[in-house]
């Protein structure tokens, strides 16, 4: 495969939220044709303005390129655009883009497969401001040499990091980083809702708080050349912090939201781990080791 091959993808975007747009702009803007199409057609309108073709059917999208970009909701929503035009798969690569998990984009794949295409699973790690600036990555797994074929035109959206050839795991990836975004953001306002009881506004509040955010990674380094190597190895040394020490912690926040009339779904949640880790026997170990109740029975 030539690099002149790997860089000159004909190009269809299917779905025009904010990412598919997104998207369409970036591989616009590197001088890329692309024809895009949307179950709400009024939604193509902006980047046709800018440049990209429009189809009047996904079946004329697909057929327009061999790599095709999906933008959608979920992966049922790329059965339902695509069940007209399964035929006219046939030889094309689908770069599915969108949310979901990574049974369904296993299922996806093997879906895809039955129709003569090749398969990429993509998780964008950035919101749609971000996409194709050198800030923006995106997660791939499938096929390696598929995935090399359109290296050059799926680099314009954000620098492609390989997994693996499981369709799962880009999903996975995803996921998992969707799990950290998520559960930051609920505790960023919980927080937030705690001070602002007190009367400190949000404005105030904020500032303080995405510093706390900020520093996580670095405490998390602090220490450790390779994060994560103890927890492979089953080591939770409990020489700095113990899971009884941030248990104790956890019932304090538990108590002072139940005093201030807050939800207590999210600390609850995170008490219940230290105190099972607790009730296991390990309330000396690091916090670390309530990983075991998540992980859940082996």
């Amino acid at each position: 495969m030539t690099e002149s091959q790997r860089t000159t993808s004909t190009v269809a975007v299917i779905g025009l939220g904010p990412m598919g747009r997104a998207m369409t702009r970036a591989l616009l803007a590197a001088g890329r044709p692309v024809t895009v199409w949307n179950r709400t057609a009024h939604r193509a309108d902006g980047v046709v303005a800018d440049g990209a073709t429009r189809a009047a059917t996904a079946r004329e999208a697909v057929e327009a390129a061999d790599l095709v970009i999906l933008s959608l909701t979920d992966y049922r929503a790329m059965y339902d655009v695509l069940d007209g035009a399964t035929d006219a798969l046939t030889g094309r690569t689908l770069a599915n883009l969108s949310s979901d998990t990574p049974a369904r984009s296993r299922e996806a794949a093997t879906w895809t497969a039955g129709h003569g295409a090749a398969f990429l699973t993509g998780g964008v790690m950035v919101p749609a401001p971000m996409v194709g600036t050198p800030s923006a990555h995106v997660y791939y797994s499938g096929d390696a040499q598929v995935l090399e074929s359109h290296r050059g035109t799926l680099a314009l959206l954000g620098a492609p990091k390989y997994l693996g050839d499981d369709p799962g795991l880009a999903q996975m990836m995803y996921q998992a980083h969707l799990t950290v975004f998520l559960t930051t953001l609920s505790a960023l306002l919980h927080a937030t809702a705690m001070l602002g009881s007190s009367g400190m506004k949000a404005r105030e509040a904020l500032p303080e708080l995405l510093a706390a955010a900020d520093s996580i990674g670095a405490i998390l380094r602090a220490g450790e050349e390779h994060p994560g190597a103890a927890l492979d190895e089953g080591r939770h040394p409990g020489d700095l912090s113990t899971v009884t020490m941030m248990g104790a912690t956890s019932d304090h926040i538990v108590e002072t939201s139940r005093t201030l009339g807050l939800d207590l779904a999210l600390p609850l949640a995170v008490q219940s781990h230290y105190r099972r880790a607790i009730e296991a026997g390990h309330g000396g170990d690091n916090w670390t080791r309530v990983i075991d109740s998540i992980r859940g029975p082996r």
